[in-house]
């Protein structure tokens, strides 16, 4: 058991032939009470202050773990974000292929049928022409023959009988 200021207080010594002065040694160990008392304050100070700092460590302590903690929180988020942007920018990406694809491929289907258009539009010319070149030729054909001219004297000269008459 630790000694007290009490007990170096109530401490006697026994008395002999010869001793120490009894007021030196009561003044002798009144200063050591004295000092002793203010070590134990303080030693009593330093406790309190190394809890309270112990006490801050600790909730620094807290602070750092929920701080790291909260880092690889974020790390994580922002890890599965930026896959999830991947992703997805590789699904536009994706998307934006096939509609080019189906695109293009409307575009070659279109193609293709007005280039068919245009070819039927040429063979309809074609024949037409060929058809209105017949048609003209017998026309021509028709006007070459000799009954037309016995139709041009014919009417002109029975007009002039009847202006006569």
């Amino acid at each position: 058991m630790p000694l007290t200021p009490l007990d170096i207080h109530n401490k006697e010594f026994g008395r002999s032939f010869r001793g120490y002065d009894e007021d030196e040694v009561n003044e002798f160990l009144d200063l050591v009470i004295k000092d002793y008392e203010a070590l134990i304050r303080e030693n009593k100070e330093l406790q309190n202050q190394a809890l309270a700092l112990q006490e801050k460590l600790n909730h620094f302590s807290n602070i750092e773990e929920t701080l790291s903690k909260t880092i690889i929180v974020a790390q994580e988020a922002a890890d599965e974000v930026k896959n999830n942007a991947k992703k997805e920018a590789q699904l536009i990406v994706k998307e934006a292929e096939k509609n080019a694809d189906r695109i293009i491929n409307e575009s070659l289907s279109k193609s293709r049928k007005v280039s068919l258009e245009v070819d039927e539009l040429k063979k309809q010319a074609s024949i037409y022409r060929a058809r209105f070149r017949t048609l003209v030729e017998a026309q021509l054909d028709l006007l070459g023959q000799e009954g037309w001219d016995t139709l041009d004297a014919g009417p002109a000269a029975g007009a002039g009988e009847l202006s006569r008459g």
